[in-house]
């Protein structure tokens, strides 16, 4: 076995990787960039080097200096997570050149199967079901539009070397397929240093549907399967295991085409088959996935596994002592993705400080955290988005759901936007609910965007106690402060008005021991906690229901968080409710002659200058952002009277951009 090994990666997947290591006995060796000096996976490490820049084409994805931390800290095996480098034959070859284990399968599994265009005539070859496509290297934008043409519309642009949803853009028409051929090939250039694309039929209503296996070269197994379905931009959002569709005859179908793959290239390692499955049941191999997942914790919840720990006893040489029938699928695992993006504005990418985080308790067997950040950190530009995974079990579906539901209210973060609030919505939804999830069930759902009236509908009992309460215990400790409650028969005032939004709750709030109790609305409901002064959650029974409840003063007003809904409450006299009532609405000023910046980013390109006449719907400029591309287009016709920000311009968000002529 190895003595110690370097992760060649950042972020939650570094940290996974060195907890398996850390509890083998290995050594690790954590690699970072500028940006990266205070990370989380450095701190955890035995040893660290600094390998560059921020920008991973300067630092992440530059070999020699990650083969040169090797030398120089005597590691003798790389893990190389996800994304990055991980299905890179020339970083294999380079570390095999060197003397340095791969952790992770040989160049030629991974030249064939990592290469998108090469994997589908090998699975074609072997007998796999493929999506019809054109699998040549498209030169140029007119020619993608050609062969869109000669495929029929609509068709997926997808970069070769690509992965994690970046390079990809579905086309229904020659200008999307044009403009989608130049996206996805700077996305794939800026991601993976490859700017190769092809072109495929897209299948409606697909859901995703992946087969995870486990190879060292001689026994080869099927671990289950995973449901991908709940996708935005295609990026996975939320994943589960087993799937809610898949019949055990279509598993095994499943599973034995994805051996049959992997005993082609001879696999050797932990690796993912990915097929589109259509509402029949029907299912066509879309890719393999030569590395560790991202969603890799639904399956070790579900099969007891430790998927790194696998793949590191294979690259050191040690043979699998499982077999086929030694795998159990073993209750319901979900897992939801925690970005830095604001879902109220577009999912925009947010950067800045974690100024307070707070994961939810993990509890052995139900509730997991995989994370790479930590409070004081912070959500750069330069990387993806993602905070954090979050992973439940339960012995069913609905019991992994109703987890996973409390575990995002007790996931506390500020100093940066982020998707609970959406996570929330898309577990309230009754297709979700119900298992009728397809690869277009976000788009379907949120047709309009996501807005505040799509959080879960919920009785606003939770918010009015739990305000009620809090306010109740904050007037007599100020009380006791200030001496108003020395002397005889005062006492704290128990009837209020519990203000969320425009409307009047008014409440008499009494203590009993152990909490409060809370009459509103005809009914007297009993609220058990042991809350005290400056905890951000508020944990306790509601009428004998555990609830969790982000909760934080703001001036006079309480900030409540709770099943994704967002609400700021005043609690007030009964007089003074009815003055509050009476307060005007502050209109926001008309920003609609401006384009701004809608994130942090890069000005990639600008496509108009002062002068030009632009139509409703025609590009005006790119903006990169966490190694996406947006696309920000006019919103009306108009005049383009002044550029604000220039092509390699820095933009901070909301910055001006280009101004219209009024």
């Amino acid at each position: 076995m190895f003595e110690k090994i370097l992760i060649a990666n950042r972020g939650e997947i570094a940290c996974r990787v060195i907890k398996t290591a850390r509890r083998m006995g290995i050594k690790t060796v954590a690699v970072f960039s500028d940006a990266d000096r205070d990370a989380l996976h450095v701190d955890m490490a035995d040893e660290r080097v600094h390998i560059g820049p921020s920008a991973s084409a300067q630092s992440y994805l530059v070999i020699d200096r990650l083969v040169q931390a090797c030398r120089d800290t005597g590691a003798q095996a790389v893990h190389p997570g996800y994304g990055f480098l991980s299905e890179n034959k020339a970083f294999q070859a380079a570390l095999a050149a060197a003397g340095i284990a791969f952790i992770g399968p040989d160049a030629r599994a991974i030249e064939a199967m990592g290469d998108k265009i090469e994997s589908k005539k090998l699975a074609a070859a072997a007998g796999v079901s493929t999506v019809p496509g054109h699998m040549g290297i498209i030169a140029n934008a007119e020619e993608a539009v050609a062969i869109a043409r000669s495929i029929g519309y609509p068709v997926m642009i997808k970069a070769s070397a690509g992965g994690g949803g970046k390079g990809m853009r579905i086309a229904r028409s020659d200008e999307e397929a044009r403009e989608g051929f130049l996206s996805a090939a700077n996305e794939a250039r800026s991601s993976f240093a490859d700017d190769r694309v092809f072109v495929e039929k897209y299948v409606e209503q697909p859901r995703h549907i992946e087969i995870q296996v486990l190879a060292d070269g001689e026994t080869f197994l099927y671990v289950g399967e995973r449901e991908c379905s709940i996708q935005r931009r295609h990026q996975k959002v939320i994943e589960e295991a087993p799937s809610p569709f898949i019949t055990p005859e279509v598993r095994k179908a499943m599973g034995e085409q994805a051996v049959a793959l992997a005993r082609a290239v001879d696999y050797k390692s932990a690796g993912t088959v990915e097929f589109i499955v259509d509402a029949n049941r029907n299912f066509y191999f879309l890719e393999m996935n030569t590395r560790l997942q991202v969603e890799h914790p639904v399956t070790e919840m579900v099969t007891g596994l430790d998927l790194v720990e696998w793949m590191i006893r294979i690259a050191a040489g040690e043979k699998l002592t499982l077999r086929q029938d030694d795998i159990k699928l073993n209750g319901w695992a979900m897992e939801c993705r925690i970005y830095a993006e604001d879902p109220f504005r577009n999912f925009l990418p947010s950067t800045g400080r974690l100024v307070r985080y707070i994961p939810p308790l993990e509890v052995e067997g139900q509730v997991r955290v995989d994370t790479g950040v930590q409070e004081g950190g912070e959500i750069s530009m330069f990387y993806d988005p993602m905070v954090a995974k979050l992973i439940t079990y339960g012995k069913d579906r609905l019991e992994a759901t109703q987890r996973m539901r409390q575990a995002l209210d007790g996931f506390y973060i500020r100093g940066i936007s982020h998707n609970i609030p959406f996570l929330a919505s898309l577990l309230s939804r009754d297709r979700f609910v119900e298992g009728r999830l397809t690869t277009n069930f976000i788009a379907e759902e949120y047709a309009n965007g996501f807005h505040a009236a799509d959080l879960p509908p919920d009785d606003p009992t939770v918010l009015v106690t739990v305000a009620a309460a809090v306010h109740r215990m904050s007037t007599e400790r100020n009380a006791k402060i200030s001496g108003q409650m020395v002397g005889h028969g005062k006492k704290v005032r128990d009837e209020w008005v519990v203000r969320l939004g425009d409307t009047n709750h008014p409440v008499k709030v009494r203590p009993i021991t152990g909490g409060h109790e809370v009459e509103w609305d005809g009914k007297i409901h009993t609220l058990i906690h042991q809350w005290t002064f400056g905890q951000p959650l508020f944990r306790a029974k509601l009428d004998d229901r555990a609830i969790v409840v982000q909760i934080e003063r703001r001036g006079v007003s309480y900030h409540l968080a709770q099943g994704g809904s967002q609400e700021t409450a005043l609690v007030l006299t009964g007089e003074a409710a009815q003055y509050a009532s009476l307060m005007l609405h502050k209109v926001p000023p008309d920003l609609s002659r401006y384009l701004l910046s809608p994130m942090p980013g890069l000005l990639v390109s600008l496509a108009v200058e002062e002068g030009s006449e632009i139509k409703a719907g025609e590009t005006l400029a790119v903006v990169e952002a966490m190694k996406m591309e947006n696309i920000l287009k006019a919103e009306r016709d108009g005049i383009v009277a002044r550029i604000h920000a220039r092509p390699g311009d820095s933009l901070a968000v909301d910055q001006k951009i280009l101004e219209f002529e009024v």
